[in-house]
């Protein structure tokens, strides 16, 4: 087989593609013929540049958790007070219709390959440290300015958060719970957490 002159841009349609997959059939269902056919390349091909599936899964998810991040960063960036980047934050974090939403659900469908593939759970723990420090600053820049008192160390507060989504999260992404009790959830934890009452 030739080899394509520019192998990045066929990474990237490849992984493109095996988002796809994953998307409609999960990384359980996902087949490399649906990859391929995704692709529009054969099976084959797809092995050429990733002879190992979870290799290609692994990069999958890397660029949606990346752009996830990059998406809540920009938001939080947007507020101008503590209080307002806290509840930004929140709010970044509850999957809802839209590209929000459809990268929490990869994200989520990715779970086996994080828990069996050494790769992936290297990016995943990134995923959440990258998460888990947007919200110590947040918070650390609140206790600064006066606006917070934390009722424990910024660094563990953060953490919470993350993991607090990561439940609720999965609460709405298979209806057990609508996004907007989930955000109103979160924003009383954020209350009680920083002893102010005006992060909406």
């Amino acid at each position: 087989m030739a080899r394509p002159k520019n192998q990045a841009e066929r990474r990237i349609q490849l992984i493109a593609a095996a988002t796809r997959a994953v998307l409609e059939h999960g990384s359980t269902g996902a087949r490399l013929a649906d990859i391929a056919q995704n692709a529009g390349l054969t099976s084959a091909s797809v092995l050429y540049y990733y002879p190992d599936i979870r290799e290609l899964f692994t990069a999958v998810f890397e660029r949606g958790s990346a752009e996830y991040c990059l998406r809540r960063e920009r938001y939080v960036a947007e507020a101008a007070t503590a209080a307002e980047a806290l509840g930004a934050c929140v709010r970044s974090g509850v999957p809802r219709p839209g590209v929000t939403e459809e990268t929490s659900r990869l994200l989520y469908e990715l779970a086996p390959i994080v828990l069996r593939n050494e790769a992936a759970a290297a990016r995943n723990n990134t995923f959440i440290a990258r998460q888990a420090a947007l919200y110590e600053k947040v918070l650390r820049d609140g206790q600064e300015s006066g606006d917070f008192r934390l009722a424990g160390p910024a660094e563990t507060l953060a953490r919470g958060f993350v993991a607090l989504e990561d439940g609720y999260g999965m609460d709405v992404l298979t209806g057990a719970a609508p996004a907007d009790e989930v955000e109103q959830a979160l924003l009383l934890h954020a209350r009680v957490m920083t002893g102010t009452s005006g992060i909406r």
